[in-house]
């Protein structure tokens, strides 16, 4: 039996005996330990684990369609000011328009793909559940993601050009900044991206206030915006939209950058962030 586990156990048997638990004993302004870290998620991922195939994708397809506004604000954006603004400000403008979508999803609390890249791999290295069930959680999730992503990415392309938001041009220029490039590049800059996306979840965790975890996905989410980082659900509304707007881009071109970008983000948030934190907390 791990160590990590043993304190859980003494936790639940403090609690019991009317103990004050860890949180109680910590000042409100001091971050929560690591054991304390790794048990949240732990317990956080099994309820996921215990939700019904129906409602877990009914929440994922809500994140997806979240997702979607970071392209709106950055499509009217880049629309707006492209041609006003240099290119190394404008790339800063879009990358604080960038956290939007995340903000709507995880305080919203919606079941992201590359959120779970981390936290359904903690209740397995745990022993709580099973390869099969973390591939079930994984497959719903990145589903309803997708199709959530399908849906606003279509809406997107469809009246942003008829309203005036968005040009056809921007959605194909905001789409060719994810597809040119090679696949090795690809896979890099996902496992960056996943890496970054567990330490949204993980750094979230650690915080008590909303206020802080708002910070706390602004900050990191905006690293990858500015970094034109590639996340498999953004990405992926990013060049659906760009492919139903201009016809250079190919449905070759998008599911190549789909695949690298989802073995990219799976390596980032699962090695970098669960295996390695969870060893040190067992330590």
């Amino acid at each position: 039996m791990s160590r990590l586990h043993l304190k859980h156990q003494a936790l639940k048997k403090k609690e019991a005996a009317g103990t004050p638990g860890e949180d109680e004993l910590e000042p409100i302004t001091r971050p929560k330990s690591l054991e304390r870290i790794v048990k949240e998620q732990i317990d956080e991922s099994v309820e996921e684990y215990r939700r019904s195939n129906k409602a877990l994708f009914l929440s994922a397809l809500t994140a997806g369609l979240d997702l979607g506004f970071s392209l709106l604000v950055i499509g009217v954006l880049y629309t707006m000011f492209s041609e006003k603004l240099s290119v190394e400000v404008m790339q800063v403008v879009l990358a604080l328009a960038y956290p939007i979508g995340f903000i709507f999803v995880i305080l919203g609390r919606s079941a992201l793909f590359t959120e779970h890249t981390t936290l359904a791999v903690l209740p397995v290295l745990n022993g709580r559940e099973s390869l099969k069930d973390l591939a079930r959680i994984w497959g719903i999730i990145y589903g309803g993601n997708l199709i959530g992503g399908y849906i606003i990415g279509a809406a997107i392309a469809f009246i942003g050009p008829r309203l005036g938001l968005v040009t056809y041009g921007t959605l194909e220029e905001i789409a060719k900044h994810l597809i040119d490039y090679s696949a090795p590049l690809i896979l890099v800059s996902a496992i960056l991206a996943g890496w970054l996306m567990g330490l949204v979840s993980w750094l979230a965790t650690s915080s008590k206030e909303t206020i802080a975890r708002i910070v706390i996905v602004i900050i990191v989410t905006g690293v990858i915006g500015l970094g034109g980082l590639h996340h498999s659900i953004v990405g992926s509304i990013e060049v659906f939209a760009g492919m139903l707007s201009s016809g250079s881009i190919t449905i070759s071109d998008y599911l190549i950058t789909q695949l690298w970008s989802t073995i990219g983000n799976i390596i980032g948030g699962v090695f970098f962030v669960s295996i390695l934190k969870y060893q040190v907390a067992q330590d």
